[in-house]
């Protein structure tokens, strides 16, 4: 295996979107196909940082940096952490975490977040190996 890149999504081009497309129901079951309109914004937003992973010439992995100013201080969150199954237990999930944290430290003082299923006892141990700490809270979901 080459060395692993992360590096940034700039424009919204067909590669990525398949690539993401490839990449999202290994993340979630309900995940919908991505569209180019949908990736263009989340690559135009000032505030959201879509990052690739890639691995003997493929994107292999991905998660987004989105980070919002609030009266209580800076937060950001890392939102759908996944690394493709092919290219598991290879410690590129720890390399695109470790670069997402180091993108959040330019917006630092800030809170860095993410949430986790309990089920994904490997991301688990992983977020916990790199210094996140469990925070007691609920989470709730409204769609609108």
């Amino acid at each position: 295996m080459h060395e692993p890149i992360i590096f940034e999504a700039t424009e919204a081009n067909i590669e990525y979107l398949e690539s993401i497309n490839m990449l999202l129901p290994q993340l979630s079951q309900s995940a919908q196909p991505m569209t180019i309109e949908a990736l263009n914004a989340i690559i135009t937003s000032p505030d959201t940082h879509l990052l690739l992973l890639e691995a003997d010439d493929k994107i292999v992995g991905m998660c987004t940096l989105a980070v919002y100013y609030a009266p209580t201080g800076s937060k950001a969150w890392i939102e759908d952490v996944v690394v493709d199954n092919s290219m598991r237990g290879k410690k590129l999930g720890r390399l695109l975490i470790e670069h997402a944290i180091e993108a959040a430290r330019k917006y630092s003082p800030c809170t860095l977040m993410l949430t986790s299923r309990p089920a994904r006892v490997a991301a688990n141990a992983l977020y916990q190996s790199v210094g996140f700490e469990p925070k007691t809270t609920n989470v709730y979901r409204l769609k609108v």
